[in-house]
């Protein structure tokens, strides 16, 4: 964010740690233009602090909660108590896809010859505000190329300098699900009612998914599903399960499964 922004009363905020002090720490706020911010020894921890570096360090990355502001005074007073587990990891999380997609925006300005503050100003905040932050506007383009921006009336050109990088510095995420199927039968042509429903899993392959069955030891067959995400795979390999239940059962066979 610019120079001139200031962070709100409640909001988590990504800070380093600067200087210490016997009575807290001074810290500069990584997405407010480096503004300062001061940490008292109070709300470092809920219970007593005996030594300040037990519980932080210079150059330290922390997640804290803002408590008072003072744009006229330049002064933010900072609680890292009241950040619980869960605030704390997500918003690391968040922070670092959030500095991902604005390093690969000064890829693009660098590509397109113009200045990462004027395409950012332009550009980038607008992407923000729309996909939540600029990676995720990256991951889409690697996969679906520049028809989301184009919709967004992004000028070709720009939009192809977006697309060229997220091409070359995201790859596609592979999810990869397994499974045993353990097929019984006693009819005495048994076998081809087997190998039957075994030809129905892999006929649930489809450009975007991939799915294989190989004999462990009849049997017990492993089916292996490959998607682009595991929500993917996992339906994928349900369906994979169903098919081969439905298909023995009308054959009078018996069929039980597991992931593995």
């Amino acid at each position: 964010m610019s120079g001139d922004e200031w962070p709100e009363v409640g909001e988590l905020v990504i800070a380093t740690v600067e200087t210490i002090t016997p009575y807290g720490a001074y810290v500069t706020l990584d997405e407010y233009g480096r503004k300062r911010g001061f940490l008292h020894i109070s709300e470092i921890s809920t219970s007593w602090v005996r030594n300040i570096r037990e519980h932080i360090r210079e150059n330290m990355k922390l997640v804290l909660k803002v408590l008072r502001v003072n744009p006229v005074k330049r002064h933010i007073d900072l609680s890292l108590k009241r950040v619980s587990d869960r605030e704390r990891k997500e918003e690391l999380y968040y922070w670092k896809r959030r500095v991902k997609g604005r390093n690969l925006l000064k890829l693009v300005a660098k590509k397109i010859g113009k200045p990462y503050e004027q395409l950012y100003s332009e550009y980038g905040r607008r992407l923000e505000a729309r996909f939540g932050d600029l990676y995720e506007v990256f991951s889409i383009l690697s996969e679906k190329g520049v028809k989301p921006l184009l919709k967004l009336d992004v000028p070709e050109e720009l939009a192809k300098a977006f697309y060229e990088v997220a091409s070359e510095k995201i790859k596609p995420k592979i999810a990869k699900l397994r499974g045993i199927v353990e097929v019984s039968t006693v009819k005495p042509d048994g076998v081809y009612d087997v190998k039957e429903a075994l030809m129905r899993i892999e006929k649930l392959s489809r450009d975007d998914v991939k799915v294989e069955v190989y004999a462990i030891g009849p049997p017990r067959y492993a089916v292996e599903v490959t998607a682009k995400d595991y929500k993917t795979a996992s339906r994928v390999l349900k369906e994979a399960f169903r098919t081969v239940e439905r298909f023995m059962k009308r054959r009078g066979g018996t069929v039980s499964f597991r992931e593995a």
